[in-house]
């Protein structure tokens, strides 16, 4: 499969400051720019940013940046799904996972978020793919956001909803671990058939066990 990847860019006007959302963007670009040093949700900004510039060299991977001047200020990934988790079980080369997405503190509440997604699908290449993502709450930002579980849960799946994925059921044990946790997925309108059923069987892995 050609992983395409054709560059996108809108603005954002937030109160805090203009941003500019871009991608997919490359390493080259990105190694170039600082990383904020609040971009702290999954390992410190240094690994965090290293890691990025890793997916974007990747053939499918994709990255979405939000940046103030050199500075990046938020991300979403998209990349093939880790090997570990059931999602990779299918070897479905049409099938990526909107692995993270990160706004630092400064930046949140003002849709920046919603635009990482919105500027990921400007791009045509998203028809040929299933996008998934799996939320789980302890990911979440609850004390920073004071929000309790649902009113995230609301938010996230707002955001979501932006970028076109859309709730779907699942057996997945992790998800199925707490009623917060769920699947989001976006099939692509070139997707076909087969693939939709490939994806269906994954979803729903245990359904004959008794």
């Amino acid at each position: 499969m050609d992983h395409v990847k054709t560059y996108n860019a809108m603005e954002v006007k937030h109160r805090n400051g203009d941003l500019i959302i871009e991608g997919p963007i490359a390493r080259t670009e990105l190694s170039k720019l600082d990383f904020h040093e609040h971009l702290v949700a999954f390992r410190p900004p240094e690994q965090q940013h290293k890691a990025l510039i890793e997916i974007a060299d990747l053939p499918e991977g994709r990255i979405i940046i939000a940046r103030e001047r050199n500075t990046v200020v938020g991300y979403v990934t998209y990349l093939y799904p880790d090997p570990l988790e059931r999602w990779s079980q299918g070897n479905m080369e049409n099938l990526i996972e909107l692995g993270a997405i990160e706004v630092i503190p400064k930046f949140r509440s003002g849709g920046v978020g919603k635009a990482l997604l919105e500027v990921s699908m400007m791009d045509n290449a998203m028809e040929d793919y299933i996008i998934l993502t799996t939320e789980y709450y302890w990911h979440w930002d609850l004390k920073g956001t004071k929000l309790n579980v649902w009113e995230y849960r609301k938010v996230m799946e707002k955001m979501m909803n932006a970028g076109g994925l859309e709730y779907y059921a699942t057996d997945d044990p992790e998800i199925s671990s707490h009623p917060a946790n769920c699947l989001m997925a976006r099939i692509g309108k070139r997707v076909d058939q087969e693939s939709i059923q490939q994806f269906d069987n994954l979803r729903f892995m245990n359904r004959f066990m008794y």
